[in-house]
């Protein structure tokens, strides 16, 4: 189960729970995948409503990856998400949000 006040999220991928966490590192392969000069340009792109599905899948390959899952980007393309295209852009914003979000605020 995934834990909110860490940063955690959670999706269903295939059949099976995942969850998903954007550490430093996840953060750093994210702005270089998607060419951010910043963070704040990523989370003011996703405020915006200005983002992609690339975006949602680069943000749910991060937060995976920052989790420990070894899935690849090949596999999370043909992957089945429950809950659609609208969950995982769900997920991403989570993500995103719960980065960043101090503990105790309202998300």
């Amino acid at each position: 189960m995934a834990n909110p006040w860490t940063g955690e999220t959670e999706l269903v991928i295939d059949g099976e729970r995942h969850v998903l966490k954007l550490t430093l590192g996840a953060l750093a392969e994210l702005e270089e995948r998607l060419e951010e000069p910043s963070l704040v340009a990523l989370v003011e792109r996703f405020e915006a409503g200005r983002f992609s599905s690339r975006d949602v899948l680069e943000l749910v390959l991060a937060g995976a990856r920052g989790a420990g899952s070894d899935i690849d980007r090949a596999a999370l393309m043909r992957a089945e998400i429950e809950g659609g295209p609208v969950a995982a852009a769900r997920a991403a914003a989570q993500l995103i949000a719960r980065a960043f979000i101090v503990p105790g605020a309202a998300e």
